[in-house]
């Protein structure tokens, strides 16, 4: 009987493994074959059945799902035709009121070109703020400038109660000249 030793295995070449017996073989045959492993043994029956029920589980969940989305029933029927609704009323009431924009503005061609300018002025900008945040001392610096100024308006239009009223009426004044009185 011939064995191959080695520091931390030792097999004998006489005999293979097949799952988890040995059987005899001639040194002849078993030096022209390779010695092959067991299989794993089954897992335990703890795994299996708290793999079996997760398994189970899932396969719950999804029927559920399909049953769900699939369902005549009343009250799933009542939701889906209500979220329907609501999702197409809201593109076309948008729709809508963009066209009636559009259609009361008399030069759009220079609608279009500022809307193009403008897509253009944020797509530089956008390039220029990250070209500056990748300087070594400006974003620490602007951070800074940032910081210190929200302080001064908090102290100058937050903290004493006319300065807030004061700021208040600005803004309310402001957003009349903007949209009108109304």
């Amino acid at each position: 009987m011939a064995s191959t030793t080695s520091p931390s295995l030792s097999l004998s070449s006489s005999s293979t493994l097949v799952d988890g017996k040995t059987t005899r073989q001639s040194a002849a045959a078993a030096s022209s074959q390779c010695v092959t492993l067991p299989t794993l043994p089954p897992p335990p029956p703890a795994v299996q059945s708290r793999a079996v029920k997760a398994t189970a589980y899932c396969r719950k969940i999804a029927r559920n799902v399909v049953a769900m989305a699939t369902s005549t029933g009343e009250v799933a029927t009542a939701e889906a035709t209500t979220a329907e609704t609501a999702t197409t009323e809201l593109p076309s009431e948008f729709v809508q009121k963009i066209q009636e924009a559009w259609d009361k503005v008399d030069d759009k061609y220079a609608v279009s070109s500022l809307g193009v300018a403008a897509f253009v002025l944020l797509w530089s900008s956008t390039g220029v703020i990250s070209a500056i945040d990748r300087l070594p001392l400006i974003p620490g610096v602007l951070e800074l400038v940032g910081i210190g100024y929200t302080g001064w308006f908090a102290y100058k239009n937050l903290i004493f109660k006319p300065d807030r009223e004061a700021l208040i009426s600005k803004i309310k004044d402001l957003y009349k000249d903007i949209l009108g009185s109304s």
